[in-house]
């Protein structure tokens, strides 16, 4: 990041304390990033989001009281929200899926290595997705939870009402992010250069008013089902 701007600004919410601390420690010890609030629970997160109006919230999924995954719906449907970066463990893939459904832009897990979290971090703050395609691929996998014949044909049907509107090259491009394929792997499939999907990926992003990859491609599960 550009060392001239202000240090990114991050709210820690985990309800375990020696977890924030560590967190805080971590994050405190770059120049470029800095804890402004932490939080138990979701309630005490919007509260410290609404007074801190932080750049990026570290986001628990599971805690007491009310869970990050409703807390993170009620902060990224605010006007101006900021971004929201999940801390979780694989048993809860399912609420982790929710999140990214929600806007989340990704998550790290709780035996993350420092280096990475912080990574992590930064990608967030700058509005790119945190999301390895093999983590990507890995929730997609996860979301198997059964629905009733109504739901599934009534997501289905919004599914493919939004992918409409793309192009062929763009469904090509998005049914390759659902493979859990990299912006290489994807340009190798479809014999395009790199640049041309990140085009693709971009004009996705717009189109289908997605925030990360993941919601790409639970639209392209979706519509499949």
């Amino acid at each position: 990041m550009d060392s001239q701007r202000d240090p990114v600004r991050v709210v820690i919410v985990d309800d375990e304390q020696l977890v924030r601390m560590a967190l805080r420690l971590v994050i405190d010890g770059e120049p470029d990033l800095t804890v402004v609030a932490e939080a138990a629970d979701g309630d005490a997160a919007i509260t410290a989001v609404e007074e801190h109006q932080p750049d990026v919230v570290l986001m628990d999924v599971r805690m007491p009281g009310r869970d990050g995954l409703s807390a993170t719906r009620e902060l990224l449907a605010r006007p101006a929200p900021p971004r929201v970066l999940m801390l979780t463990t694989f048993d809860s893939d399912d609420l982790v899926l929710g999140a990214l459904r929600a806007g989340a832009l990704g998550f790290v897990l709780k035996d993350t290595q420092p280096p990475q979290i912080l990574d992590a971090v930064r990608t967030v703050a700058d509005g790119n997705p945190a999301l390895s395609p093999a983590a990507t691929a890995r929730v997609i996998a996860a979301a198997t939870a059964p629905q009733s014949s109504h739901a599934r044909d009534s997501s289905r049907e919004a599914a493919r009402k939004q992918l409409s509107a793309l192009t062929e090259r763009e469904l090509e491009t998005a049914r390759a992010i659902a493979d859990g394929l990299d912006n290489p792997e994807i340009a190798q499939r479809l014999h395009i250069s790199v640049a041309t999907v990140k085009a693709h990926t971009s004009s996705l992003f717009a189109k289908l008013t997605a925030q990360n990859r993941v919601q790409i491609a639970l639209l392209v599960r979706d519509a499949d089902q």
